[in-house]
């Protein structure tokens, strides 16, 4: 039962993850009236903030790089079913994590809301059940991801001899 359990938890996060991220593309890179709406509302406040621009369609955070991010944590989250590339899915767990955290915070802490297209906050949910799988996943994988992560540190950080 806990074998079954455990191969449906490595199996079902990360085509979860997929699935949300990837459903999620149509809106974003078709500029659909509800992503506007969204990146519309975050850009009016990073502007009212004196960083106009930011979430505008050439801005850093537009929908266009985040749904470009998205995309990139899926293609990682599918490729890491190759054993042979299983480091892949703990880098797009943490992808994930990371997109989610910036996608909760914007609907927390600004004029955004937990309902900016009146669908009863499924984005809002939507975000924080991918966060948690993220999450999940990385907690699930935590030894993978302490020698990935301790890798990732060595190659940047340069030691001492």
């Amino acid at each position: 039962m806990m074998i079954w359990l455990s191969r449906l938890v490595r199996f079902g996060l990360p085509l979860f993850v997929s699935a949300i991220f990837l459903d999620s593309l149509r809106y974003k890179f078709t500029d659909a009236p509800e992503t506007q709406e969204i990146f519309g509302r975050l850009d009016a406040w990073a502007a009212s903030l004196g960083a106009p621009g930011l979430f505008d369609y050439t801005g850093l955070f537009s929908q266009y790089v985040i749904g470009s991010a998205e995309l990139l944590a899926s293609a990682l989250l599918l490729i890491g079913f190759i054993p042979a590339f299983q480091r892949f899915q703990i880098a797009g767990s943490a992808l994930g994590l990371a997109i989610m955290s910036g996608a909760i915070s914007f609907h927390l802490f600004t004029p955004l809301g937990i309902d900016p297209n009146a669908d009863g906050g499924g984005l809002f949910v939507a975000a924080c059940l991918v966060w948690l799988s993220c999450l999940a996943l990385l907690v699930i994988k935590r030894q993978a991801a302490l020698v990935l992560g301790c890798g990732l540190l060595r190659a940047f950080i340069p030691t001492s001899r």
